[in-house]
């Protein structure tokens, strides 16, 4: 992935090249200074500082399509723009917390809002927001609730936006049955000579076939509707304020395709619930934490509640097991076929990755029953008032 584009080792050829990419776009002031942000699995991002004239400083998000994983960089910028440009001229005439905004493009020196730099690939400016953090792990129950009402925020701004404006950048990205059949053929041909190491975790997952087509086949039956959805809402993609933890801002929107809103809030439930980051080596740790879980719902369904259907609102729990299942199998798929879409840092990453998923499901299997409830009894409530 992108290896022969990756991040100089060497400080000043880093922030040489880093001043280069900005010098693109329409920043105003100085070059400063500019570091690489290493979170994330797919692009490459760095944050660049500029000093104005009149001496005060700005910081920008540069960012890299990964054209490995997104095949058509363009169609994702479109994708980013129409997003970004409605949820802004939405929440200019809102009045209402802002939670579920967006960044906002900057654009290249020759009018667009990306620059495709020969031999680098497709390159975008972001305003950097001040002011505010993310997190990798949820820490408590205010967190979790903000995240939810950050997403379902997010959802309820584009809900009146036509899905078939905005293009399948990924095609089948949450095709949860065709991830398995693929896990499955790779399984079989064993390219890397790597099926020995983890029988345990195809075995469990072929346990689980059922689960795969369930939400699908409500979709092709038309009873859960089809809508412009995130794809991506892990915790550390929501900004929170650094002194209240209230959520400011949605980010990364690469994935902003149709699709459920389930897969949105089940990978909410994914990333949300456990006390650990999705790749923690001792299973023991990992849980599926009801208190965060009852957060996230609170605030999802306070901001999304106004638009959300029956159908969609009995499946918020099975969604979670679901979207965690899924991620299992693209992790294990990955680790089977050489690690060749998600970065790794250490030999059996993605393995370590598929582990911590499957556990986690267990343990969502367990509270499945309770979390049901719950959904159902918070809607009801909000139904009322």
């Amino acid at each position: 992935m992108n290896a022969p584009l990756s991040t100089p080792a060497d400080p000043d050829q880093l922030l040489c090249r880093i001043a280069g990419i900005g010098d693109l776009f329409a920043i105003e002031g100085e070059f400063v200074t500019g570091k690489e942000i290493p979170s994330g699995h797919i692009n490459t991002t760095y944050k660049a500082t500029y000093r104005k004239s009149d001496g005060t400083e700005d910081s920008y998000i540069l960012q890299r399509i990964n054209d490995y994983v997104f095949k058509d960089p363009r169609a994702v910028m479109r994708n980013v723009e129409k997003v970004t440009r409605h949820i802004n001229w939405k929440v200019l005439r809102r009045v209402k917390d802002s939670a579920g905004q967006t960044l906002n493009l900057y654009p290249a020196r020759g009018g667009r809002n990306y620059i495709d730099i020969p031999g680098d690939g497709i390159w975008r400016c972001y305003n950097y927001l001040a002011g505010t953090h993310t997190y990798d792990v949820v820490e408590n129950t205010r967190q979790a609730y903000q995240a939810g009402f950050a997403f379902g925020s997010f959802q309820d701004l584009i809900s009146d936006m036509n899905p078939d404006d905005i293009v399948e950048t990924i095609p089948g990205f949450h095709h949860t049955r065709n991830r398995y059949n693929r896990l499955m053929e790779v399984a079989e041909q064993d390219p890397r000579g790597r099926l020995s190491s983890c029988r345990a975790e195809l075995e469990f997952i072929r346990a689980r076939e059922q689960d795969v087509d369930r939400l699908l086949d409500l979709q092709t039956k038309g009873i859960l509707p089809t809508r412009i959805t995130h794809n991506d809402t892990k915790i550390n993609n929501v900004m929170l304020d650094e002194d209240t933890d209230h959520a400011v801002c949605v980010i990364d929107l690469d994935t902003v395709m149709p699709g459920l809103v389930l897969y949105d809030f089940g990978d909410m439930v994914r990333t949300v619930t456990p006390p650990t980051e999705e790749d923690e080596e001792d299973l023991s740790k990992v849980r599926m934490r009801m208190p965060m879980f009852q957060s996230i719902v609170e605030g999802y369904l306070q901001a999304a509640h106004g638009f959300l259907t029956q159908a969609e609102i009995d499946q918020l729990a099975f969604s979670g097991k679901l979207i965690t299942l899924e991620i299992g199998i693209r992790f294990l798929t990955d680790y089977l076929e050489g690690d060749q879409y998600f970065k790794v840092s250490r030999p059996g990453h993605n393995l370590i990755r598929c582990r911590t998923q499957l556990k986690l499901v267990e343990c969502i299997e367990q509270e499945l029953p309770a979390m049901e409830q719950y959904v159902q009894r918070l809607a009801r409530g909000l139904t009322r008032k």
